[in-house]
């Protein structure tokens, strides 16, 4: 009687759970079978398909200022943030030294000038000499070793007087390199444009003998270059002439436009991800945008105005249509008169979000889109295990 009771009890467990199971089972099936409709309109508006990419803001012009002689800073002229033209003074290195090798060299100018007079009347001289000898030879009045001996002396004074003449040019060539040296102790803006960028403080000393020191750097705002930084599986699309258009952090609803002008041909490789530089450069008459300034890029590979609109959700199967090759089919869910019914569709131009049509339905049409619920999805997901 006792092992009935067992049995009994080992039955009637075995159906409840059994019972449990199938309750859960079909709730569970009913669940991920639960949809939400939502009824969209088609409506007319602008699409575009287009590649994006983080990138960079720089100065399109730009020069490094730099320093061409060594020696302390003693004044600058201009600070980062001043407005400079062409020709403005920005700093100044001490010209002493410069000045002294200035005077040196036109003393030493002016000591072989007076060596040149020296040598030109000595010349004179012995050109007298020679001629009056050759004459006396003539008249047997002299023997021929003294008329050579006179013409030996003509010919070592012209020598001497030519290696005076290639000292002073040499001469003149050192004066002239320490004149321009003195001159390079001030320093000039070589364009128009805005010091973004001062390396040098007064009372430092640069040494220009083995690299350019730079002083400062000017550049011209009015155009920017933005650097885009491209990954190796979208820089195919684009090419030079694309159309471009950018924001950046804080600027609201403004944005720059551009058309691409270069595409750099050396990758970076950054965390093991390939990406090409591409540069687009836009105005900037009121300087709002400044160097290092972070932009979001838009390449615009393809867009179409005035087209009838629809979410890419609302794309049913893709359906074979021989009649076009430009515009892709596809069964559309559609309110009509009589409810609810299919229709193919023509779409051309997709982005992520929306579908331009091309054939099938007309602006305030609606359309049906089905999806699961969020509830439905989770309960959906992994199930339990008895």
């Amino acid at each position: 009687m006792k092992k009935n009771k067992i049995t009994l009890f080992f039955i009637l467990s075995l159906l409840i759970i059994g019972t449990m199971f199938w309750v859960y089972f079909n709730k569970s099936q009913a669940s991920s079978n639960a949809q939400t409709t939502s009824i969209v309109q088609v409506d007319i508006g602008n699409i575009q398909s287009v590649v994006t990419a983080q990138g960079t803001l720089e100065p399109k012009d730009y020069v490094d200022v730099g320093a061409q002689v060594s020696g302390e800073i003693i004044k600058m002229h201009v600070e980062i943030g001043d407005l400079v033209k062409t020709g403005d003074l920005i700093a100044e290195i001490d010209p002493d030294v410069y000045e002294a090798q200035v005077k040196s060299s036109e003393a030493q100018l002016k000591q072989l000038a007076a060596q040149k007079l020296q040598q030109e009347a000595l010349v004179k001289q012995a050109t007298w000499k020679y001629q009056r000898n050759e004459k006396l030879y003539g008249d047997k009045a002299v023997s021929k070793e003294v008329l050579e001996d006179s013409e030996i002396d003509l010919e070592v004074s012209r020598a001497n007087l030519q290696a005076l003449e290639a000292q002073i040019e040499q001469a003149q060539s050192s004066l002239d390199e320490d004149k321009t040296n003195l001159n390079y102790t001030k320093i000039y803006a070589p364009m128009n444009g805005t010091v973004v960028d001062q390396s040098v403080e007064e009372g430092e000393t640069i040494n220009a003998n083995q690299t350019t020191p730079t002083i400062v750097q000017v550049a011209n705002l009015d155009i920017m270059t933005a650097k885009a930084e491209v990954a190796e599986a979208d820089i195919m699309k684009l090419s030079q002439g694309t159309p471009m258009y950018f924001t950046t952090l804080g600027s609201g609803e403004r944005r720059w436009e551009g058309i691409t002008r270069q595409i750099l041909p050396t990758p970076e490789e950054i965390n093991d991800v390939v990406l090409y530089n591409v540069l687009v450069d836009v105005q900037n008459n009121d300087h709002v945008l400044l160097p290092g300034m972070t932009t979001q890029m838009f390449f615009v590979l393809e867009s179409a105005q005035g087209v009838p609109l629809i979410p890419l959700s609302a794309l049913g199967r893709p359906v074979k249509d021989q009649n076009t090759d430009v515009t892709q089919a596809y069964e559309v869910q559609v309110e009509g008169t009589a409810g609810e019914e299919i229709r193919i569709v023509h779409v051309g131009l997709m982005n992520r979000a929306m579908a331009a049509v091309t054939k099938g339905l007309e602006a305030g049409e609606k359309v049906i889109i089905k999806t699961k619920s969020k509830e439905s999805a989770e309960r959906s997901g992994p199930r339990m295990r008895l």
